[in-house]
């Protein structure tokens, strides 16, 4: 009776592996490169976002008024009844928005589709061809009525923190059509520079969302002396930045 061979175990010469998962493996991050390319969080249909956009290095001048006439085109364009764009505002390099979606897949559709109408729109004034955003788009879910409110002062008075007087409305924004403002001098005054805006279509869709329609009025209207990361007028002074959602907002966006 002839009996099994037992297959013998040979020994692989010394030497790295290349196998296998190890600390330290895989490709190293850099601290400048912007939006991770990791998998996005459900999205909560209550929840309005603060959505961000920004260009390559290469391209600029958004706020001309041959490439903002294209992107107001686009934006209201974008809109959808499972994805609405709520305000905005356009700045040099980059654009921000507050948006509202039924879910994380109308979400991801709906800014997809904006990215792509907006590129289009920004390289046909330009006359130039190629990619137009740096990264993927940066998105945070806004989950309190005081967050919202000033997610919503960041959007509409982002020109303030890129050192324009307060005494005015941005025209290169949705403020025009924005009517959560405090009606008070300074407002009628800054209304009469966008009265030309003001009897156009709006390019924005109406808030559905509790938090960004209702909510984040039990906080006050927006005055238009305010600005991100400054405290309201008639509140007490206190040191700027020291609360956790102005230091959020002024990390996530210029």
């Amino acid at each position: 009776m002839k009996h099994a061979v037992k297959p013998l175990q040979l020994e692989l010469p010394p030497g790295r592996s290349w196998g296998g998962r190890r600390k330290g493996a895989g490709r190293k991050r850099n601290p400048k490169s912007g939006v991770p390319h990791r998998a996005r969080p459900v999205h909560n249909a209550a929840h309005p976002v603060h959505a961000t956009l920004r260009t390559r290095d290469d391209v600029h001048g958004l706020r001309a008024a041959r490439v903002f006439e294209l992107l107001v085109r686009s934006i209201k364009e974008a809109s959808r009844t499972e994805f609405r764009i709520v305000q905005f505002s356009v700045q040099h390099d980059h654009i921000h928005l507050i948006v509202e979606a039924c879910d994380k897949v109308s979400l991801s559709r709906g800014m997809r589709g904006l990215s792509i109408r907006l590129a289009r729109a920004i390289n046909r004034a330009l006359v130039r061809r190629g990619s137009v955003w740096k990264e993927r788009y940066h998105a945070h879910a806004l989950k309190q009525p005081r967050e919202v409110r000033n997610a919503l002062l960041y959007v509409l008075m982002n020109h303030r923190k890129h050192g324009a007087s307060p005494a005015w409305l941005d025209p290169r924004s949705s403020a025009a059509w924005f009517d959560g403002w405090r009606k008070d001098a300074l407002f009628e005054h800054a209304l009469r520079d966008l009265a030309r805006l003001t009897d156009l279509a709006p390019p924005v869709q109406p808030a559905r969302t509790w938090l960004a329609r209702e909510g984040w009025r039990r906080h006050r209207l927006l005055g238009i002396d305010e600005g991100p990361g400054l405290p309201h007028p008639s509140s007490t002074p206190a040191p700027p930045g020291r609360t956790r959602t102005s230091r959020r907002l002024l990390h996530e966006g210029e």
